[in-house]
């Protein structure tokens, strides 16, 4: 913003700002976005109990409103006319940039059709923070929010993903990261990945290896916590995915091509899979 322009609040018109708030650690907020939550008039939060943490840490007595995914379609067009009487609004989630993988782009649609300013104030961000600490390609990637719920829609959407030539980076809720690795490590073969959780707080961490393995550990202990998945790009000289051959040809294949014994062939192949010894050993014998 040039020195001569005024900000919205010093106009006298309304004003939406997309406020990013911390994904974790309290600290991790700007002082600009501070002096936003002091200064607008009223703050529209998913929890106004988890907004009431960060303003209590940084002693900002503002009024609060719920606007959330299941009060959206009343809440916003109610938002929209305090913005258009003048009212200076801050848009904030639970932990990140409001409107990614969280309520915010039905208002900022309608604020759009009605001229109303939109200013974002960055800050937080999982995605990128699990993405520049994963070690994989950052140079181009494609975030992917949530897959979907339901088995098979999730499949569908990963199929659609075998040819990308980008990083893959996805949230994914603890009940349900098992069965999202055991589809990926299926459909999009054993490629390195990378499952970040808890960014930012206490118990933050990085398991890195390939799908398959991911899968394993998270049989072994299964993640909680916020979670973002990164996955490596497609490659033309990874192997076939999963599907496409059997167990036993894949072994043949990693013997021939690398030299391995049956065991540790097999071992390979189990864990782009994302099988466990046991099961493996199982499928095998059905493959007879």
């Amino acid at each position: 913003m040039s020195p001569t322009k005024k900000a919205p609040h010093e106009t006298g018109t309304g004003c939406l700002y997309l406020v990013a708030t911390p994904i974790g650690n309290l600290e991790d907020i700007t002082m600009r976005a501070l002096r936003i939550l002091k200064e607008v008039d009223l703050i529209a939060c998913e929890d106004t109990r988890q907004t009431q943490k960060l303003l209590q840490r940084y002693e900002i007595r503002q009024t609060l409103t719920s606007y959330h995914e299941h009060n959206e379609l009343m809440r916003a067009p109610e938002l929209v006319i305090e913005l258009e009487q003048g009212a200076q609004v801050a848009l904030v989630s639970d932990a990140g940039m409001p409107g990614i993988s969280d309520p915010g782009h039905r208002l900022v649609a309608i604020c759009l059709r009605h001229r109303i300013p939109i200013v974002p104030i960055p800050g937080p961000s999982a995605a990128v923070a699990a993405l520049a600490a994963s070690g994989l390609p950052t140079d181009e990637f494609l975030f992917l929010g949530f897959l979907p719920a339901r088995a098979g829609a999730r499949r569908k959407a990963l199929q659609t993903l075998k040819g990308e030539q980008r990083t893959l980076v996805l949230y994914e809720a603890p009940h349900r990261v098992i069965e999202a690795l055991a589809d990926a490590a299926e459909i999009l073969g054993p490629r390195p990945a990378v499952l970040a959780r808890e960014l930012t707080k206490v118990h933050e961490e990085f398991q890195r290896g390939h799908l398959g393995e991911l899968l394993e550990a998270a049989r072994k202990r299964a993640p909680r916590g916020e979670i973002t998945l990164l996955i490596a790009p497609g490659s033309a000289n990874s192997p076939p995915a999963a599907s496409k051959i059997s167990l036993r040809q894949r072994i043949k294949q990693l013997q021939s091509e690398s030299g391995m014994d049956h065991k540790a062939a097999l071992k390979q192949a189990a864990r782009e899979r994302g099988l466990g010894k046991r099961e493996a050993y199982k499928l095998l014998l059905q493959e007879n």
